[in-house]
């Protein structure tokens, strides 16, 4: 009925469960219940882009870019808007805002990878730079169908082929996001290769053996954890990627947005441990931006618990220990008490 493959549909609910405005409730298959906050995401969602044809590419387009903010007097950039609404405060890179830098390296079709640990920011980043953008979550389970298209029913009983989100990015000049690409199957991304390189085309076998060229402003970035069991950076993936990015939390950020200062001083701390190798876990921008919604709930007792407890079992005694030297208090996992 969307018009769009089983895959696509799959990338958006897993997109409304990472916001919390859906929740999924089943693996195999994948399935999905809308929430309390699903009508509200539904409101706010951008018009959806033209569905893809079969029809020759047109002429050239500027691709959409980010706005550039200005500078405020401190010399800082201001925050860019992401689609969801949220704000991106950039960084440097390269003696430029990263939005800015990102944007430069599109123009120039360099491909870029960024990797570092989850809720680091890279995906905020990639959404910030290009409102254009289309996102693949990758995974082990994702097919070549999940990248170019498949057959699916329609209303009559009949099929038809609807395109993947590679080929409608290829086609509508678009940015796309392959978020968490080392857990595809080398396999998978095989299909992808053509179109990063001087052809920038793909062959749609499943389609009649239909030639798809890259209509300008196309551009491939990728995502990587590398501490995720299963990523894995091949050769062949690698190659492609001219730019490699390493990105880390910015604690500096993290305070500025009045984020509890002794949690922000516990994460540092524990990320200084991290690269040292006496720790295997530090919280991220991501953990210590929740830190602070549930302390306004719960209070900062509740929230110092909760950081402990999601620590990794490996590394929970050592956080709980630099913890509680932090507060001054012993202080353990999150746990239910005694009935009230």
């Amino acid at each position: 009925m969307l018009g769009h493959s089983g895959g696509a549909v799959g990338n958006a609910c897993e997109t409304l469960v990472a916001r919390g405005e859906a929740v999924r409730v089943g693996a195999k298959p994948r399935m999905y219940r809308a929430s309390s906050s699903t009508a509200a995401a539904a409101q706010g969602a951008p018009p959806a882009p033209p569905r893809a044809s079969t029809s020759l590419p047109g002429p050239r387009q500027t691709a959409p870019q980010a706005t550039p903010a200005a500078s405020p007097p401190s010399g800082r950039p201001q925050p860019v808007t992401r689609p969801n609404g949220q704000q991106y405060h950039p960084r440097a890179l390269a003696q430029l805002p990263d939005v800015e830098a990102l944007c430069k390296l599109r123009e120039a079709g360099v491909a870029v990878l960024l990797y570092g640990p989850p809720g680091t920011g890279k995906t905020s980043l990639i959404e910030a730079a290009f409102p254009d953008l289309i996102t693949v979550a990758g995974d082990g389970d994702t097919t070549v169908g999940d990248l170019i298209g498949e057959y699916t029913q329609d209303a009559s009983g009949g099929y038809e082929f609807i395109y993947g989100p590679l080929v409608t990015a290829m086609q509508e000049g678009r940015a796309l996001l392959l978020d968490d690409a080392t857990l595809i199957s080398p396999k998978v991304l095989a299909a992808l290769y053509p179109a990063m390189d001087g052809r920038r085309q793909i062959q749609v076998k499943a389609h009649k053996g239909e030639t798809i060229t890259a209509t300008d402003g196309f551009y491939v970035i990728a995502g990587h954890n590398p501490g995720v069991h299963g990523a894995v950076l091949t050769e062949a993936l690698a190659s492609r990627f001219s730019v490699q990015i390493q990105v880390g939390s910015d604690y500096d950020l993290a305070a500025a947005l009045k984020i509890n200062s002794t949690a922000v001083r516990i994460a540092r701390r524990l990320a200084t441990s991290q690269k040292t190798g006496e720790l295997g876990w530090a919280p991220q921008l991501r953990e210590l931006i929740a830190f602070q919604k549930i302390a306004d709930v719960l209070g900062t007792e509740a929230a110092f618990a909760n950081l402990v407890g999601i620590a990794p079992l490996e590394d929970r005694d050592t956080v709980a220990e630099i913890v509680t030297k932090a507060v001054g208090r012993p202080v353990a996992a999150l746990t239910l008490g005694r009935q009230l």
